[in-house]
């Protein structure tokens, strides 16, 4: 008997079974002794095999559930694969393009969040209104809700793309509304109080903080390489987040500053720190180590020096609003400020710095000689 000829291949100690799937030639071993017995199993498993192929109820796994080509296929069987397997395999190509801090938080959202909700489903289970009546029990905040989202919004995303399904009902779901806080700047005194709370390298940080506008991740990552001071400039290249560096938040973001005397001083007066051997410009002066991340300043630094000053807590990135606003009640350019602040364009200046504007033009319409422009009402100058 020719088993060849039937798909049937003795090799050795095992039997190969040989069928064609989605056009593709597969070939499958199993490790059974080749027995009469064995043989007629393994002749009355490949003709269910055919016939399920052609009825189009085979499932590959099922089959062979240790089988590396078993599993690319169930990809492409959206009423078989399920959600979990999908973002588990997503998963694994973020990671081969993606910053580490953003598998981290992909990494939380698939195990903590939509595994344990949605993991057991098939893709072809899912609906967006499922997807709704979830995140309206979900107990965190709209901008967490759509970060949650994102790992599952480009798996099916991929899946559509690629054909495996015919609509995706992640379309359906609108990310949701995200409140934007009012900026709370410092004013100047509330500035200087802050800082003489402060000495040393602890000044130094949060002075530059103030007068360059850098993110707290931006920050913590500067080096000496990237400070200019014979041109009164430095390069914002890297941002340093859960203690790893990786790149600027955003394009644009990777940038040149114009030194500010305030920030030029605070450069200076650090160099006495780590200028001449040390690769970071701020270090924790309770390890002289460069700062791992945001929270060990806020605990030992910021929070502290507020306290003492007597100033109402605002969260660090205040600092980089005082910095923001300073230089637009000052009558600088909004395409300038945005520049320097690491944005694309002003489209974030104005809508965040919308008060601010308002002082520029009443202070280049007052410039011009206009006097039928009225002093604007509702106005705080938080600028020196």
């Amino acid at each position: 008997m020719d088993r060849r000829q039937r798909g049937i291949t003795i090799r050795g100690n095992s039997l190969q079974l040989a069928f064609t799937y989605q056009g593709i030639r597969c070939r499958e071993s199993l490790p059974i002794p080749p027995t009469k017995t064995a043989l007629k199993e393994i002749e009355l498993k490949l003709q269910a095999i055919r016939y399920e192929i052609k009825t189009g109820t085979f499932d590959y796994l099922k089959h062979f559930p240790h089988s590396k080509k078993a599993r690319e296929f169930r990809k492409t069987r959206p009423d078989r694969y399920t959600i979990g397997e999908g973002l588990e395999n997503w998963l694994k190509l973020a990671q081969t393009k993606c910053q580490h801090s953003t598998i981290r938080d992909y990494t939380s959202a698939i195990y903590h969040h939509l595994i344990p909700t949605f993991g057991d489903m098939t893709i072809t289970e899912l609906t967006a209104s499922m997807v709704k009546e979830w995140l309206a029990e979900l107990p965190c905040t709209n901008k967490r809700k759509n970060n949650i989202l994102i790992p599952l919004r480009q798996l099916y995303d991929d899946l559509y793309h690629d054909e495996i399904i015919d609509k995706n009902p992640l379309l359906r779901v609108k990310n949701l509304s995200i409140d934007t806080r009012e900026p709370e700047p410092f004013t100047p005194e509330e500035v200087s109080k802050i800082l003489m709370q402060l000495h040393g390298q602890e000044k130094n940080l949060i002075q530059f903080a103030f007068w360059s506008g850098l993110r707290t991740s931006e920050l913590i990552a500067l080096r000496w390489q990237d400070v200019d001071l014979e041109q009164n400039r430095l390069y914002v290249r890297i941002a340093k987040v859960r203690g790893h560096l990786k790149g600027t938040k955003t394009k644009s973001g990777s940038r040149e500053i114009t030194l500010q005397p305030q920030a030029r001083e605070a450069l200076l007066n650090q160099q006495t720190f780590t200028g001449k051997q040390n690769n970071s410009v701020f270090h924790d002066p309770r390890t002289n180590q460069p700062w791992k991340d945001d929270q060990a300043i806020r605990k030992t630094v910021w929070t502290p020096a507020l306290k003492k000053a007597g100033i109402k807590y605002r969260n660090p990135y205040q600092t980089r609003h005082t910095f923001a606003s300073t230089l637009l009640s000052r009558g600088n350019k909004p395409l300038w400020v945005a520049q320097q602040m690491g944005h694309k364009d002003w489209g974030q200046i104005r809508k965040v710095y919308g008060r601010w504007l308002l002082v520029l033009v009443y202070f280049l319409t007052y410039q011009s000689g206009f006097k039928s422009v009225g002093t604007p009402s509702n106005f705080e100058l938080h600028a020196a």
